[in-house]
């Protein structure tokens, strides 16, 4: 495996695409100003500048509670016709919403600067376990990080369930809290894929003592306590068994919460095929 350094993306005074290398787990802070130290007071003393206008560029955002604690994590790789309205989205609820581009071919990563996200970047393909255990290196080196919201970048996951699930970790003192799709009926996968995934709990149950109905869904909150403890070493997709063992095996208290999956025809045809499906069993097997 590559070492995890990764890219800032930046720009200067005069607004020019600029970068700077860091180490992935370093803690950003300190100078662009008072209003961006608000939006993003982890990141200023490498010149990462957030967005400053609201998403309709009026710089005014719409009424609503936005979470300071909770840091969104999205891993992203060849996303760059919908990770924008993605970010858009999230940042009318969240004030710090962390893209991790994963080496993409295309404008994903300009698609995510330019919608306001804090943006860190590997200059190769790592695969998405890498991706995100860069993003949760990345929000562990920032003191105010107490909870970490893992979402995907194609549209699938819903705010709202984002949103609950964070209501119920801290109402209940629960250290993580796992979006299933199979708790209620508003998510139809389809037939195949239903088979599939249930293989892929079936097994992730056997390996981790856990009793999960949704092992591969990629909405997650973990609490900062939880999260310290993740190390993820799975780059590619089998990382998804890999951090329920990882959780797990902290001992802190979790839960499943229901969540809808939006299978677009865009995330449809993005989605993991049977093949790759079989695949993660078997990387998981072999490593």
């Amino acid at each position: 495996m590559l070492p995890r350094s990764a890219f800032c993306a930046d720009s200067d005074a005069a607004g020019s695409p600029s970068q700077l290398t860091v180490p992935v787990s370093a803690s950003i802070s300190d100078t662009e100003g008072a209003r961006v130290a608000d939006q993003y007071e982890a990141c200023e003393n490498v010149g990462v500048t957030p967005s400053s206008t609201s998403p309709d560029g009026t710089g005014v955002h719409a009424p609503a509670m936005i979470d300071e604690s909770a840091w969104v994590v999205i891993p992203l790789y060849n996303e760059g016709t919908v990770i924008g309205g993605v970010i858009r989205d999230l940042l009318q609820h969240f004030s710090h919403v962390v893209c991790v581009d994963d080496g993409s071919s295309d404008d994903s990563a300009a698609a995510a600067r330019a919608a306001g996200a804090l943006l860190v970047q590997h200059p190769i393909n790592l695969g998405q376990g890498a991706a995100l255990q860069t993003g949760f290196e990345f929000a562990l080196g920032q003191p105010k990080c107490e909870y970490v919201v893992t979402f995907d970048a194609d549209g699938q996951h819903r705010i709202e369930d984002a949103l609950q699930m964070l209501e119920v970790a801290r109402r209940d003192d629960i250290a993580i809290v796992f979006g299933s799709r199979f708790l209620d009926k508003r998510t139809n996968p389809g037939l195949i894929k239903r088979v599939v995934l249930k293989t892929a709990v079936w097994v992730t149950n056997m390996t981790t003592g856990m009793h999960l109905t949704d092992a591969h869904n990629g909405l997650r909150v973990i609490r900062r306590d939880a999260l310290s403890q993740v190390d993820l070493k799975q780059d590619r997709m089998a990382h998804a068994t890999e951090i329920v063992i990882a959780l797990g095996s902290t001992g802190l208290p979790w839960r499943e919460h229901p969540v809808e999956l939006l299978y677009t025809d865009y995330s449809k045809g993005k989605g993991q095929s049977v093949l790759n499906s079989i695949n993660i069993l078997v990387d998981l097997v072999v490593r």
